[in-house]
């Protein structure tokens, strides 16, 4: 219900917000419902249970993430600070 095949999942909205809304919408949805890799064991099985909330369905392992993809880039660039800077005490 709602979905056509040029809009996708935005298509329950109908004619309203304009059509790059309604692809930015549409996108992002996509991307939030497909299978994502699990950090702890490294599998394509982590889906979405709430805001923020993601569960493996594999080994069960569940963490916080962003809201809409399990991963963010400040989380990635927060990651890689923390290596660094790691890096630099052991030396």
């Amino acid at each position: 219900m709602g979905r056509t095949k040029k809009a996708g999942r935005a298509g329950r909205f109908g004619a309203r917000y304009g059509s790059t809304l309604r692809q930015r919408v549409a996108k992002i949805e996509a991307n939030m419902k497909a299978l994502h890799k699990c950090p702890s064991c490294q599998t394509k099985a982590v889906r979405r249970i709430s805001t923020g909330i993601w569960s493996c369905r594999k080994c069960g392992h569940t963490f916080t993430g962003g809201a809409w993809i399990p991963v963010t880039d400040a989380q990635k660039i927060l990651r890689s600070f923390r290596e660094r800077s790691a890096g630099r005490r052991t030396s």
